[in-house]
């Protein structure tokens, strides 16, 4: 038994701030940002919250799947950008769903966050625990950054992307993750709940801080290793995948993830131009993206990859129904 996608959402904020506004606020420019990283622009909370934009997002899945809020058996939002320590976004998702039946908890992994709740929740549907699970990868990334650090400011943005989930006999699931947590001071963000800023309210080390040669280095090494697990445990080819759908970190990376494949670019659809990197929101908002375009048809075989904090990697496979 694993879970089957009967529907897609995702939502993000209006307020867009592309890269020549940003040029404003640190030593940039628009050519600088799009050679280097792809992003054009991102969109970036004003008044919304991360719990706000995972209920839209999951909303629209909902209605997709053609599932009222009341038959949810489980809410998983991966997110390290809740506006609260408690009660937990999943929690506050539901309760503006009105997802009264669910249980609800959020996952932190940060850029592979999605990934491994999707995991999660499949391992429950698996166990025959609960028949159905919302999964949402939701951030409010903008909160997190320094605008004055040119090196993430560039990088980041908003949003939310949701999956609902069924329990299917015939569906096909499969994952591979590693995490390797020696490395993980290449990406962090330290929490604001500590003794030590009751006196220094401003630390910057509460923002976001990466070692981006690091991060790139890890990315472009252990996401084709990964991929080419997950293909040899299920005995597939490269030419059998319909698309690799990757977190939108990097537009150097994911074409450095192609070559190392030796997979064409086309196989890997790309967002971030528009969204930048929005962590564990970049899978399903472009999954959502690519479903309401109807790129997908039954039995095509979709692999899902992740990298981020941790720092932790993965890759899954899934056959469309």
């Amino acid at each position: 038994m694993t879970g089957r996608i009967t529907g897609t959402g995702s939502w993000v904020p209006e307020h867009i701030l592309d890269n020549n506004e940003l040029s404003n606020m640190v030593d940039t420019s628009d050519q600088w940002i799009r050679e280097r990283t792809g992003v054009e622009r991102r969109h970036i909370v004003w008044q919304e919250t991360t719990a706000r934009m995972a209920a839209k997002a999951a909303q629209r899945a909902l209605e997709q799947a053609q599932v009222d809020p009341e038959e949810v058996d489980l809410i998983l939002v991966a997110t390290i950008s809740g506006n609260e320590i408690l009660p937990c976004t999943a929690c506050s998702v539901q309760e503006m769903l009105g997802a009264v039946r669910a249980t609800c908890f959020d996952l932190n992994s940060a850029c592979t966050g999605f990934l491994f709740a999707l995991n999660t929740a499949q391992a429950y549907l698996n166990s025959g625990i609960y028949r159905n699970a919302l999964v949402i990868g939701a951030e409010s990334l903008s909160n997190l950054t320094n605008w004055k650090d040119r090196g993430t400011c560039i990088l980041f943005g908003d949003g939310a992307g949701a999956v609902f989930l069924e329990a299917d006999e015939k569906s096909r699931y499969a994952q591979v993750t590693h995490s390797e947590g020696e490395k993980g001071r290449a990406l962090t963000c330290s929490s604001r709940n500590q003794k030590q800023y009751v006196e220094h309210p401003d630390a910057q080390e509460t923002y976001m801080e990466m070692d981006g040669r690091e991060v790139f280095k890890f990315a472009v090494s252990c996401v084709p290793q990964v991929i080419r697990e997950l293909l040899e445990k299920e005995k597939l080819s490269g030419e059998e995948i319909r698309f690799y759908i990757l977190h939108q970190a990097n537009i150097r990376i994911i074409q450095s993830v192609a070559k190392r494949l030796g997979e064409a670019e086309e196989k890997f659809p790309v967002n971030i131009q528009e969204y930048g990197n929005t962590s564990g929101a970049s899978v399903p908002i472009l999954l959502d993206e690519l479903n309401r375009k109807g790129c997908f048809k039954a039995g095509d075989k979709l692999v899902l990859a992740a990298f981020g904090a941790g720092l932790s990697y993965g890759a899954s496979l899934l056959e469309w129904k």
